[in-house]
């Protein structure tokens, strides 16, 4: 006779054991942000940080693969920029760009998609249908706890800038991020559609 509750830490630690399916998904979703690079970065303010769509796949890796495959992947995607490979906006890569301002925002990345991805998998998990406003919410709440800050916080020391400065500049992000974050969260929904194990975090089977 099967003793259900001594088989269910291992039922719970198979569940948790990542497979090629994470690991593919893990890599298929960083070279999508490397991909989205290829539109072109369009400079704005003094320091010529640049907009560019790399907002928008942190925020659609997020929702899509959860607080921790989600983190990363956007890692995988920033430390294969930081070695060398030209996947950064203008197609740049390498550790020179820790010392420009964007550094403060490619470092909140990974952060950001943590906070997301995490907040969009509470929600999926307590909610039958999650709708694109909540995943709306947990897009932003990645730009306005995380990536926001720190991008200020990098624009401010590498750009020898006030740090008020620094706030205001941000600000010329923002549209582009609520509507890149509204597009990210309407991505989602069809990709939960298309695929309900994903919605359900069920990636290993």
């Amino acid at each position: 006779m099967t003793n259900s509750y001594l088989d269910a830490p291992r039922l719970s630690a198979r569940r948790s054991r990542w497979g090629a399916r994470d690991l593919g998904l893990i890599s298929v979703f960083a070279a999508l942000m490397a991909a989205l690079t290829l539109v072109p970065a369009i400079p704005v303010g003094p320091l010529g940080v640049p907009i560019t769509l790399q907002t928008l796949a942190v925020s659609l890796v997020a929702l899509c693969l959860g607080g921790l495959r989600g983190t990363v992947s956007v890692l995988l995607y920033v430390v294969v920029g930081l070695a060398g490979v030209p996947v950064f906006a203008k197609f740049t890569g390498g550790l020179g760009v820790l010392a420009g301002p964007t550094a403060g925002y490619l470092l909140a990345f990974p952060l950001a998609a943590l906070v997301a991805g995490s907040l969009a998998t509470f929600i999926l998990r307590r909610k039958r249908t999650a709708g694109m406003p909540w995943l709306f919410a947990a897009a932003m709440a990645g730009s306005i706890l995380v990536t926001h800050p720190l991008g200020i916080l990098g624009m401010s020391i590498n750009g020898q800038i006030p740090w008020a400065q620094a706030v205001v500049v941000d600000l010329a992000y923002w549209p582009g991020d609520i509507i890149k974050n509204i597009i990210a969260a309407l991505v989602a929904v069809m990709v939960f559609k298309a695929f309900p194990r994903m919605a359900r975090r069920e990636f290993d089977a």
